[in-house]
């Protein structure tokens, strides 16, 4: 019986317009309405997440920038697994030496030395994705983001890095090159303490260690009294495993990545065809047939 559900949000819950639907937002309600608990799972930072869930209008609690801070419902930070400082030099120094452009999330605001390459990243996503990048669309939402100071435009991350008060969560490194990421990926590999996954084919997400969405998922699973073989998980790739991987029902999107499918126990339609509607929607049809097939049974029982 699915008591809790977690859901990835961009290539899952969102469109690639980074959208939720009617039918899923629709889907979403009824499962809460039947009393299942709603997770948002994302690699994305809670200011950049709550804008558009709230969208929903509904609390639920967030694991962010995949697991590296978790909210209850009230969006209260419940814990955060920062990167000290000798594993942001170890780190700065592999993407340095394979000269990979890459973003810091701390836990004010995202960090970029080039608001044009982070435009070019967007559009090299759509691409990949088989879809035409809306770029006019893109600088809209680039410079909305400037404006509300959730990510800031800087020569360099020194400033970043010495500040006493500011906890850097995340590092979000892309390239074109296949080979530079994976010989990125191997020295990261090597340092230790490290969570080095993937949200796209293009790009690293790097965390603390303790920063995975499934440790995340667990905390706020056992805080609800509720066991993960009653949690149902969504989502599209790599930096979503972990929490597939300890859920009783997994479930891949059609646009995940092969590794993602691999290891989902089913999966559904694309971010584009209402995936995420349809795979609670199922969930939702067992519960209501479950229900049925026991309703019987326990009346004549109390006979």
């Amino acid at each position: 019986m699915v008591k809790l559900i977690a859901l990835d949000m961009d290539g899952t819950l969102l469109t690639p317009d980074h959208d939720i639907t009617g039918r899923t937002r629709e889907a979403i309600q009824k499962a809460m309405d039947k009393g299942v608990q709603v997770v948002i799972a994302t690699g994305r930072a809670f200011y950049e997440a709550h804008g558009i869930v709230s969208k929903l209008d509904m609390k639920v609690p967030y694991i962010c920038l995949n697991g590296a801070e978790v909210r209850n419902e009230s969006s209260e930070i419940l814990s955060t697994s920062a990167l000290n400082s000798e594993l942001i030099d170890e780190v700065s120094d592999v993407f340095k030496a394979e000269g990979i452009f890459y973003q810091i999330y701390t836990d004010r605001a995202i960090y970029t030395t080039s608001i044009e390459r982070d435009i070019q990243v967007f559009i090299d996503l759509s691409e990949q994705m088989g879809q035409q990048a809306n770029e006019t669309r893109i600088r809209k939402f680039m410079e909305e983001r400037l404006e509300r100071g959730t990510l800031v435009e800087v020569d360099d991350y020194k400033a970043i890095f010495e500040r006493g008060d500011e906890n850097v969560l995340k590092f979000l490194a892309t390239s074109e090159s296949k080979a530079k990421l994976v010989r990125a990926k191997n020295g990261l590999n090597e340092i230790g303490n490290l969570a080095v996954s993937s949200s796209s084919a293009g790009n690293i997400e790097l965390t603390h260690e303790n920063a995975q969405k499934g440790i995340a998922l667990e905390h706020i699973a056992d805080v609800m009294e509720i066991n993960m073989k009653d949690v149902m998980t969504v989502g599209d790739n790599l930096n979503d495993i972990s929490m597939l991987k300890r859920s009783g029902l997994s479930v891949a999107m059609g646009n995940a990545a092969s590794e993602v499918k691999a290891i989902a126990d089913k999966v559904t339609e694309t971010n584009m065809e209402d995936g995420v509607a349809i795979a609670i929607e199922e969930a939702l049809a067992e519960m209501e047939r479950k229900e049925a097939a026991a309703g019987p049974a326990s009346a004549e029982s109390e006979n």
